[in-house]
């Protein structure tokens, strides 16, 4: 227990400490300045609308596949569920110059983007996408194992009733899973607004229109600006606590939920 506990706090109260002390070293003023300036606002908003975008299309994509893998039988769906963890199995810089050369000079689909004047590559539309792409996983593992353990019962009778799909999914299937949705969101969220490798590649670094909060930390870390870098990167870490706060209250509104049906 003793080493558990050290190993939490080296590895993870400790840095937190170091981030508030380093973040607050010049004092009130300097902090709510460095947060403050146009470019870590910029930064900040294109971060929360990459992340939010990022989350509504994964959530209709999770409970899409998640409803797809656990309720049908088809040939194909041991693949199908194999290439829905290839965010997890490759590095988010190699995501990242995937979609470089999809989209960029050298893609066959350069030509028609130029005439179209449709920038993806080096813009917000390549930071989305990239950020969906390293993300889209969480929702649907989340549900998964729930949806399997819930069979198909409810949705049959529903469906001999006459029930919809929609009526289905929001009647039947969407109570039964909200937790663990929402669990998902949550996970998808966190990995979202932290995301550097990908967004990394496909952002170009332009200073106030394509740097997500964690590209506009390391510009400042380079520059030798420390305190406004921690400044900056201590937002990101109270939007994680608070992400955390959340996930917590949600398990234990799942947990009470489990004891109240047994």
């Amino acid at each position: 227990m003793a080493l558990a506990a050290l190993f939490l706090f080296v590895m993870l109260v400790l840095p937190l400490v170091l981030v508030a002390s380093e973040a607050l070293a010049k004092g009130w003023q300097a902090y709510q300045a460095a947060i403050t300036e146009p470019f870590a606002v910029k930064a900040l908003y294109l971060t929360l609308e990459a992340t939010v975008l990022a989350v509504i299309c994964n959530t209709i994509f999770g409970l899409a596949s998640a409803w797809l893998l656990t309720k049908y039988t088809f040939r194909g769906k041991a693949f199908l569920s194999s290439l829905i963890d290839l965010p997890f199995a490759i590095s988010p810089v190699v995501a990242g110059l995937f979609f470089v050369m999809l989209f960029g000079r050298m893609s066959p689909l350069y030509p028609f983007l130029r005439a179209e004047h449709i920038a993806i590559v080096f813009a917000v539309p390549g930071i989305i996408l990239a950020t969906i792409f390293v993300t889209f996983p969480f929702i649907t593992r989340e549900l998964i194992p729930v949806m399997e353990a819930q069979g198909r019962d409810e949705e049959e009778a529903a469906a001999t009733l006459g029930a919809s799909g929609w009526q289905m999914l929001c009647h039947v299937t969407l109570p039964n899973i909200k937790w663990a949705l929402m669990y998902g969101v949550i996970l998808c969220t966190a990995r979202a607004m932290g995301e550097f490798g990908a967004v990394s590649v496909v952002s170009g670094h332009v200073r106030g229109k394509t740097n997500t909060l964690p590209l506009h930390i390391e510009i400042l870390y380079n520059e030798y600006n420390f305190t406004a870098a921690f400044a900056v990167a201590s937002i990101l870490v109270l939007l994680a606590v608070c992400i955390l706060i959340l996930r917590n209250v949600i398990e234990w509104h799942a947990k009470r939920g489990v004891s109240h049906v047994e």
